[in-house]
C-alpha cells in the first residue's frame, strides 16, 4: 500500500498529550486511525512520540455500522448501511479534529471492497467529508493487521501465526519478528456465514456440521500456504486479534477464580475454547446477550466466527492461542509512522518491545530516569552474583526486575505517602506491551513489595498473583529491588557500582562512590536497615561496606 487515505488538517498546532496522569510536552505528535469494517468501524487517536519511537492510544471509539448487510440480490451496500456508515465517518472526524491531529488515516476492508457499489461510496466521503479512504487488498489488510499485532507482542525469535476473523473476511498470517512468511485473506467471516448460512437458531447439528466443513474448505489454501512455510522442529503460536476472539476469550477467563483486567497476551487453552463454543451453540442470541461479555450485535454473529475461530485451530494442530487487542487500526498508525521516517523498520518495536514501552511508563509517570536507571543497574548486579542464595530464578525475572526497578517510584507521581501502593496500581491499570498479563502482574507486584511489608496472603497484589511460581519470583526479585532502592537515598546517584560476594552465609555488599572521597555513610546506613528483612525472607544475613 502506498499510503492509506489521509485527512490534513490546515489549522492548529499539534498539542501535547495530556492524560489524567500527565505528560510533559514536547515532540509528540498526534493521528488518528479509521478501520471500516464489515460489522464495525473503529476510531483511534494515537499521541506518538518521534524519539522513542512508540505510540499511545489517548482515545477509542466503535461504532456498529454492519455495512455487511448487503442488497440480497445486487450485492450492494444497503442505503441505510451507507448512511449508518457515513454518519459514523463524520462523528469519528469531528472527533479526531478535536484532539488537533495532524492526519487521519482511513482503510476500508471487504464490505466496500467486494460491493459493486463500494468505490461510488467512498467517491461519495470523499466529496461530501473531504477524507479519502483507502480500499485496501486482502493482502494489504494481512500486512496492516501483521504491523498492528507486531507493535504490541514481542515475538522473541518464534514464529507466530495471526489470526483475525472479521465481519467479512478471514486473514491468517506466518510471521517471526524478521519477516512476515505468509499474508492470506479468506472471503469467510462472521457477518457473511450469519448472513449466508444461519436462519434460525439455535443452529441444528446437521447445519453445525455444514458451517464447519464449509470453513474448512474455504480455509484450506490459507492453512496449506502456512504450513508449508514453517521450518521443520518450529512450533508456532496462535494470535487472535478479533473482537470474536476477544468475546470468547472473555468468556473464557470466566472459568478464572481472578479473571485478568485486560485480555491482551491472555492464553486460552484449546481445550477451554472448545467448553466455550459448546456453550454458545445452543443458546439463542437473546440467550447471549444476556452474558455480560457479549454486546448485542457480537450476540447475532458470535457462533459463526467462534466455530471460525475452533475450525482454524483443529486444522492447524494448535493445543491454545494468546490474545491481541492491537490489529488493523493500529497498524495503520504503524504504516504511518514508518512512512513518516519515524521508525526505521517495521521491526523497531520488536528489537526492545519491552523496553520501549518500559521507558514510556517512566516519561509518563515523570520518574527520574537517572536515578531509576541506577536503581536498576544495582538491582541486576545483586540478581547475577546472588543466584542460588537470595534467588533461585532460571533467567526470566532479571527482565521483570528491571522493568520494576524502572518504575518502583512512579507512585510518587500520585503521593508520596505509601507511594509503593500507588506505583503497584499505576503499574498494574497501565500498559506494558510485551508482557503477558502474569509478568505484568508481577512486574507491578515486584515493584510493590521494594519497601515496608513484606508480602502478605491479604494483600490484593499478592492474591492477584496465579501461581506459586508467580508469587516465588515476586518474592525474590522484590527483594533485590528492596535492597537496590534502598541504596537510592538523595536526589543524584552517588553509588557508581556494586561489589557483591558470599560468605559463611552472608552477603557482603561494598558500596562503589562516583568519585573518591565520597561519603557513602547514608547509603550504607539504608541499605544495613534491610538487614533484617533480608534474613527473614531469605535466611542470609547482610554486612555492608563502603569503598573509601
Amino acid at each position: 500500500m502506498s499510503g492509506a487515505g489521509t485527512a490534513e488538517l490546515t489549522s492548529g498546532d499539534i498539542q501535547a498529550l495530556a492524560l489524567s496522569q500527565g505528560f510533559k510536552s514536547g515532540g509528540l505528535r498526534r493521528v488518528a486511525a479509521i478501520d471500516i469494517g464489515t460489522n464495525s468501524t473503529h476510531l483511534l487517536v494515537a499521541s506518538v512520540d518521534p524519539a522513542l519511537g512508540t505510540f499511545s492510544i489517548i482515545q477509542a471509539e466503535k461504532s456498529t455500522t454492519r455495512l455487511g448487510e448487503r442488497d440480497p440480490d445486487t450485492g450492494d451496500l444497503s442505503a441505510a448501511a451507507m448512511e449508518r456508515g457515513f454518519e459514523t465517518l463524520r462523528r469519528f472526524l469531528e472527533l479526531a479534529h478535536s484532539h488537533q491531529v495532524e492526519q487521519v488515516v482511513t482503510a476500508a476492508t471487504s464490505a466496500v471492497r467486494e460491493a459493486p457499489n463500494g468505490r461510488d461510496f467512498l467517491q461519495s466521503i470523499k466529496d461530501e467529508l473531504g477524507i479519502e479512504v483507502d480500499l485496501v487488498s486482502g493482502p494489504e489488510e494481512a500486512r496492516l493487521i501483521y504491523l498492528g499485532v507486531l507493535s504490541g507482542m514481542s515475538f522473541v525469535e518464534k514464529p507466530h501465526l495471526l489470526l483475525d476473523i472479521g465481519g467479512g473476511s478471514t486473514e491468517l498470517i506466518l510471521a517471526d519478528s524478521r519477516d512476515a512468511r505468509a499474508l492470506t485473506s479468506t472471503r469467510v467471516g462472521a457477518v457473511r456465514l450469519q448472513r449466508d448460512f444461519i436462519k434460525e437458531e439455535p443452529i441444528s447439528p446437521q447445519r453445525r456440521s455444514f458451517l464447519q466443513a464449509f470453513i474448512q474448505g474455504s480455509l484450506e489454501p490459507a492453512v496449506d500456504k502456512v504450513l508449508r512455510r514453517i521450518e521443520p522442529g518450529e512450533q508456532p503460536v496462535l494470535v487472535a486479534t478479533s473482537g470474536t476472539a476477544m468475546a470468547i476469550g472473555a468468556l473464557a477467563a470466566g472459568e478464572d477464580d481472578r479473571p485478568p483486567l485486560k485480555f491482551h497476551g491472555y492464553k486460552v487453552s484449546r481445550s477451554r475454547l472448545d467448553r466455550v463454543v459448546e456453550r454458545l451453540v445452543v443458546m439463542t442470541p437473546a440467550q447471549r446477550r444476556e452474558i455480560s461479555a457479549i454486546n448485542d450485535r457480537r450476540a447475532e454473529i458470535i457462533v459463526p466466527g467462534a466455530l471460525i475461530l475452533q475450525t482454524t485451530m483443529k486444522m492447524l494442530a494448535v493445543d491454545g492461542l494468546v490474545l491481541s487487542e492491537r490489529a488493523l487500526r493500529e497498524g495503520l498508525i504503524v504504516d504511518w509512522m514508518l512512512r513518516q521516517g519515524l521508525l526505521e523498520d517495521r521491526f523497531s518495536f520488536q528489537s526492545s518491545i519491552r523496553q520501549r514501552t518500559v521507558i514510556h511508563q517512566v516519561q509518563r509517570f515523570a520518574v527520574n530516569q537517572e536515578r531509576a536507571e541506577k536503581v536498576a543497574s544495582h538491582a541486576l548486579t545483586l540478581y547475577d552474583t546472588t543466584k542460588g542464595v537470595i534467588h533461585h530464578d532460571d533467567g526470566e525475572g532479571r527482565e521483570l526486575l528491571w522493568a520494576a526497578s524502572m518504575l518502583h517510584s512512579c507512585g510518587q507521581h500520585i503521593n508520596l505517602s505509601a507511594y509503593h501502593k500507588h506505583s503497584w496500581y499505576l503499574i498494574r491499570h497501565g500498559e506494558l506491551l510485551g508482557y503477558s498479563e502474569a509478568e505484568h502482574l508481577m512486574v507491578a507486584a515486584i515493584a510493590r513489595y521494594h519497601r515496608r511489608s513484606l508480602p502478605k496472603k491479604r494483600h490484593e497484589s499478592w492474591q492477584a498473583l496465579r501461581t506459586r511460581e508467580n508469587r516465588k519470583c515476586v518474592s525474590e526479585m522484590s527483594l533485590l529491588l528492596r535492597l537496590a532502592a534502598a541504596i537510592d537515598c538523595r536526589p543524584d546517584p552517588v553509588v557508581d557500582s556494586l561489589r557483591v560476594g558470599i560468605s559463611q552465609n552472608q552477603l557482603l555488599v561494598e558500596l562503589v562512590p562516583d568519585r573518591s572521597n565520597r561519603d557513602l555513610s547514608l547509603e550504607q546506613w539504608s541499605l544495613e536497615s534491610c538487614a533484617e528483612t533480608v534474613r527473614e525472607a531469605s535466611g542470609v544475613g547482610l554486612s555492608v561496606s563502603a569503598q573509601a
